[in-house]
């Protein structure tokens, strides 16, 4: 009887472990090439182009630093944008701890009410409290026919009317933010503290709030980007008067067909937005620094 040999198969090459990692990045490198740093070189080097000549030039940033409707529009941002950040923190940090630690039959409930705003969209969330907050809206209505005020509170068109719409667009993912954080803080502690005689309100304040600071930063920064980012709220709520960078930005583009101009503002805008990241990134970084180095001194 005649065997036949079975050739072995051959083997297959083996890919480096540094270019496979290459590879696995080229498709979100190519997305992002594409879609993030093209039309980000694109903007920059439009801003450097005189609108007239097309030729390189610095006047439109020199338009930008001496033009004070500028620079207060760049000012009335970050102002805008700190205060909606700190109130969806401050908001959302209770409904967070609630959905953290609660086990209650209402839990469920109270987790779609919070996220229900984002069924809507932004601009009739925002023509609702429009209708809410104008002169002839619900709450002035209220006061005058309840004989408290005599005339109309100006509470639209102005800042006050952006911070409340901004901070109801934002506070779902500030609360989304707070509990995942929250979440990853062990109940035992808590448990621990109490038995040992502490009040909730010291397992609050001495345990709870310093170990969720990095959902705290994080729902600062959230929030504080997509404030300073919105147009829909700004434009609706504040009113011609109300100018943020994001609407100014609109008006150079569609109105004055000034794209150099509009681009040294979006680049001023992104510059603000990446400096207070880099500066909440740096903080959580240095505290989980000291945090490690104060559990290794004391093992």
């Amino acid at each position: 009887m005649s065997t036949i040999a079975l050739a072995a198969p051959a083997a297959l090459p083996r890919v480096p472990a540094s270019t496979s990692g290459y590879l696995v990045l080229a498709p979100s490198c190519l997305v992002l090439t594409i879609f993030f740093a093209l039309p980000m070189g694109t903007m920059i080097g439009m801003s450097f182009m005189d609108a007239q000549t097309l030729s390189p030039t610095l006047v439109n940033y020199e338009r930008f630093f001496s033009d004070g409707l500028s620079l207060a529009g760049l000012f009335r941002t970050a102002v805008m944008s700190i205060l909606v950040a700190v109130c969806v923190t401050v908001l959302g940090y209770p409904v967070a701890y609630y959905l953290a630690r609660s086990r209650s039959r209402w839990r469920a409930l109270i987790f779609a009410l919070a996220l229900a705003p984002e069924l809507a969209g932004v601009v009739l969330r925002t023509y609702g409290w429009l209708i809410i907050l104008e002169d002839r809206g619900f709450i002035n209505d209220m006061l005058i026919n309840l004989g408290l005020i005599a005339s109309p509170l100006p509470l639209s068109k102005n800042l006050f009317a952006v911070v409340v719409g901004l901070t109801h667009v934002v506070l779902p993912f500030g609360i989304l933010s707070l509990t995942t954080s929250i979440q990853g803080i062990d109940p035992n502690l808590e448990r621990a503290a109490q038995m040992l005689g502490a009040s909730r309100l010291s397992v609050i304040r001495h345990i709870i709030l310093p170990l969720s600071v990095p959902g705290i930063v994080s729902s600062l920064l959230i929030a504080f980007t997509m404030a300073a980012s919105a147009y829909a709220t700004p434009a609706l709520l504040g009113g011609a008067r109300f100018k943020v960078l994001a609407t100014m930005i609109y008006e150079q583009v569609l109105f004055y067909i000034d794209w150099g101009f509009a681009a040294v503002m979006a680049i001023a805008l992104l510059i603000m937005m990446l400096m207070i990241s880099f500066l909440g990134i740096r903080y959580e970084a240095r505290r989980s620094s000291r945090r490690s180095n104060r559990e290794g001194g004391a093992s």
